[in-house]
């Protein structure tokens, strides 16, 4: 049997559960997850290898209809270029629901000559199944999808599907990657990923989106890691929220992202972090390229 390997992005408006997808297929949590548009930041590749096939997937940053300052003006263009020389694409819908930035999200595509699957995503939580037909109709006819699939990340329904008409959407050739690897992202990368999720899940709803983490060390032994990270802030009275009523609430933010790098290097992690000002971070294309968020094209 000859071997397949190519590219695959996977795209859609924020909260529609693309990190929750590239999780779940590689096997490991690299991509942050939450209930908030902005977790995901960068475009984050995760690599799946069965079989006789190797896929490369590629989780994008949530396009986004109101892109006010470079973070988000960078967030969208980063999410584009990730269509480029890619070898399918699979664009995430929430079932029952179409909104103005998933039609925003659709119009990035429309230059896009390799085949795209719309995957409708969280259909167990459909009630009413037989809303799901019309609903099927109405989003076939916005797009020539080489396939729709009704699915859902969390439960795995249709995933096996996906993944049959990803193989053999992609060339013949050799694997990019040898076949224990999972990401090429480096590990300190998604330290700050894990890290930036609890910022997202403990705080307020406006202020983790101006926040950012980065990673000033990492050292490992053969017992444990250690980490040093700075949690940058916009302005001087987000510290004292981040930081909490007598440390408590930065306490709980690193004891809970502690326990999930713990998870994903398989090691003791001992986490320091720091609570800095960084002015209007969010507009400053040093700092986003620091973070990793703009790249260097």
């Amino acid at each position: 049997m000859n071997k397949r390997c190519g590219s695959v992005s996977i795209i859609g408006r924020p909260n529609v559960g693309k990190s929750t997808l590239l999780n779940l297929l590689v096997g490991y949590k690299i991509s942050a997850i939450a209930n908030k548009p902005q977790t995901t930041r960068t475009n984050i590749r995760g690599i799946v290898t069965k079989d006789n096939y190797q896929l490369i997937f590629t989780d994008t940053p949530g396009i986004h209809q109101q892109a006010k300052n470079l973070l988000n003006m960078t967030l969208n263009s980063e999410a584009v270029a990730a269509l480029e020389s890619v070898d399918a694409v699979v664009m995430i819908v929430e079932a029952l629901k179409w909104t103005d930035e998933d039609e925003l999200a659709l119009k990035r595509l429309k230059h896009i000559k390799v085949p795209v699957f719309l995957l409708v995503n969280k259909v167990d939580r459909v009630q009413q199944k037989e809303r799901l037909f019309p609903y099927l109709e109405k989003v076939a006819a916005k797009y020539d999808f080489k396939e729709i699939i009704p699915a859902s990340a969390t439960s795995e329904i249709n995933i096996d599907r996906l993944l049959e008409v990803l193989v053999e959407a992609v060339p013949e050739g050799e694997w990019s990657y040898d076949e224990d690897s999972i990401t090429d992202q480096p590990v300190r990368s998604i330290c700050a990923e894990l890290i930036r999720e609890q910022l997202v899940l403990n705080l307020h709803q406006e202020l983790p989106y101006f926040t950012a983490v980065n990673i000033e060390r990492y050292e490992e032994t053969d017992r444990h890691v250690e980490i040093d990270a700075v949690l940058w802030v916009a302005r001087e009275s987000q510290k004292g929220i981040i930081i909490g009523k007598k440390g408590e609430t930065l306490k709980r933010i690193g004891t809970d992202a502690r326990r999930s790098i713990e998870e994903f290097v398989d090691k003791k992690v001992v986490l320091k972090q720091w609570v800095k000002l960084e002015e209007d971070w969010h507009n400053n294309p040093r700092h986003l390229q620091e973070l990793g968020i703009m790249s260097n094209r």
